[in-house]
């Protein structure tokens, strides 16, 4: 059994302020979405293994920065949900790669979130731009720190 920090439950407190601030701070100049692939797969990993409490201060989080953001409450949750039940088997039956998965899935919620906030707004090259910095910065961030 690999343990990693999104096991922890105090990392995941202190992920989930720092979201939050980071989010807020943040949005006063651009559109941020940042932390939220780790923090989405700190939703896959609460679920995962029934960490109940850890899950409902994740979707808190993810909750306060789609109300920050302009999204419906709860999208956000929803994708991840639909995600984690229907895509994410389909993901790892295909794929024997069991450490890249974790990438995979974060990618692939990106897709999602781009999708979501196509149907919401306009798209621009700045949001594309923007969905892709916070890719790579997420996927820099998960895999030195997780």
């Amino acid at each position: 059994m690999k343990i990693n920090n999104l096991d922890n439950p105090l990392f995941i407190v202190i992920l989930c302020i720092l979201a939050v601030l980071i989010n807020t701070f943040s949005s006063v100049y651009f559109f941020p979405i940042l932390l939220l692939g780790i923090l989405f797969m700190g939703f896959f990993v609460c679920l995962k293994k029934r960490y109940h409490y850890s899950l409902s201060l994740v979707i808190l989080t993810i909750l306060l920065i789609e109300l920050n953001n302009g999204f419906k409450p709860f999208s956000i949750s929803l994708l991840a949900t639909f995600i984690y039940v229907f895509i994410a088997p389909n993901i790892k039956r295909i794929l024997s790669f069991n450490t890249l998965n974790s990438y995979i899935y974060i990618a692939v919620f990106y897709f999602g979130l781009f999708i979501l906030w196509s149907l919401n707004n306009d798209v621009s090259a700045q949001l594309n731009y923007t969905i892709l910095i916070n890719l790579i910065i997420d996927f820099i961030l998960f895999g030195v720190f997780i």
